[in-house]
């Protein structure tokens, strides 16, 4: 396959970038646009809800690259101006301020947008946490507040609420769940994580599903539960997940269905690919569409979308991965653990605050969680999809 005459990436994320690198390392010369719906160069999301947040780095520092690497690239960033839709068989995208943008190839890496409660909209003091300036916003309401309520027992709702708690506020964590994260990881991590909050003073309203929002004169004022209680706030934030962005391709004929449809090359139609967040792709090791939301994801994928773009007949079969870091402990999944599989300790110790955990179904291993023992855990990812080891505690 000859290099196409131009590659459009929508999406100036983690996804997009890497994309964008990888055609030029794999010796793409033409044309390169990437268009960006925020006004901020290429940045890292993971540190939003940590350094950021805790005011420990500046904004810039969260930064992909700095401007004179990027502009190494020889590629046009177009921020600042949304795709609101595409022209698939003229693989034109058209922007909010009414550019068409035309290409051979064009990459969609739009991501993720937050999931919001109703009333939200408009409210004083009630936040999400996708973007920088959605940071930089919640900030300045912490450093205003004494009293937070984080509506999310998932990664992002536990890590805002661990930063929160170590800038002194009052934290309540509010959710479904019995304990955070228990869906993800099992009763055992999940436990021990309720245990790391509480001890680090966040109150934990869990098992309970949030209705609403209460206010008075356009600002919040708390969190109502199911259960009929009112969890008072200063700041609400809102974190439990987020839906790929894809509202702007109605009536494309790309198909979506819980992000963009592709086939193991990470395509969606001729000419038309998907990285990142946004990307629902045929997984061939697993045999099943697999969507990924994370950080590791989004920069391996851009490399294999290049490699597809420029004729690289290779699927794309991660071991998925991902890390969370809350107060002072590090956990690093490998794999789909989940709380349906049967969990064993075979490294460390749960008491000591370090272990590794192996997850298992069906005598074989899907994943590896290590707690505070990261290069343990990398090493017994190679297990994955292996018949599970022998011993361990549950």
């Amino acid at each position: 396959m000859n290099a196409p005459d131009g590659v459009l990436v929508v999406g100036a994320s983690a996804a997009g970038l890497s994309t964008a690198e990888a055609l030029r390392r794999k010796g793409y010369r033409g044309p390169l646009t990437v268009l960006g719906a925020e006004r901020h160069l290429p940045y890292d999301r993971p540190p939003l809800s940590k350094q950021v947040l805790a005011g420990t780095w500046t904004p810039d520092r969260a930064r992909l690259r700095p401007p004179d690497i990027l502009s190494t690239l020889d590629a046009t960033f177009v921020l600042g101006d949304a795709a609101v839709g595409l022209d698939v068989p003229a693989r034109t995208v058209r922007t909010a301020s009414g550019q068409e943008l035309t290409a051979e190839a064009v990459v969609v890496a739009t991501g993720l947008r937050a999931r919001t409660l109703p009333g939200q909209d408009g409210l004083a003091g009630v936040h999400v946490l996708r973007t920088l300036d959605d940071t930089l916003a919640l900030r300045e309401d912490l450093l205003a507040g004494s009293r937070v309520v984080v509506v999310g027992d998932g990664v992002l709702g536990t890590e805002i609420a661990a930063t929160a708690r170590v800038m002194g506020l009052a934290v309540t964590i509010a959710g479904p769940q019995r304990a955070p994260l228990a869906y993800q990881f099992g009763a055992l991590p999940a436990r021990l994580l309720a245990d790391l909050h509480t001890s680090n003073g966040v109150d934990l309203r869990l098992g309970s599903g949030v209705t609403g929002l209460a206010s008075h004169e356009g600002r919040v004022t708390g969190v109502c539960l199911e259960t009929g209680e009112v969890l008072p706030a200063d700041v609400v934030v809102v974190a439990f997940g987020a839906a790929p962005a894809v509202d702007w391709l109605a009536g494309s004929g790309v198909p979506r269905d819980n992000g963009i449809v592709c086939d193991s090359r990470c395509r969606a139609a001729d000419g038309i690919y998907a990285a990142g967040d946004v990307a629902r792709w045929h997984h061939e090791t697993l045999d099943a569409l697999m969507r990924l939301e994370n950080r590791t994801n989004a920069a391996e994928q851009g490399v294999a979308v290049a490699g597809a773009i420029l004729g690289e007949d290779e699927p794309y079969t991660p071991v998925p991965y991902f890390w969370t870091d809350q107060f002072d402990v590090k956990i690093q999944v490998h794999g789909v653990p989940g709380a349906g599989a049967e969990m064993s300790v075979v490294d460390g110790d749960p008491a000591g605050d370090r272990f590794v955990a192996t997850y298992r179904q069906d005598g074989v291993v899907t994943g590896v969680l290590g707690w505070n023992m990261a290069k343990q855990a990398r090493l017994l990812r190679q297990e994955i999809g292996k018949p599970a080891l022998v011993g361990g505690k549950s």
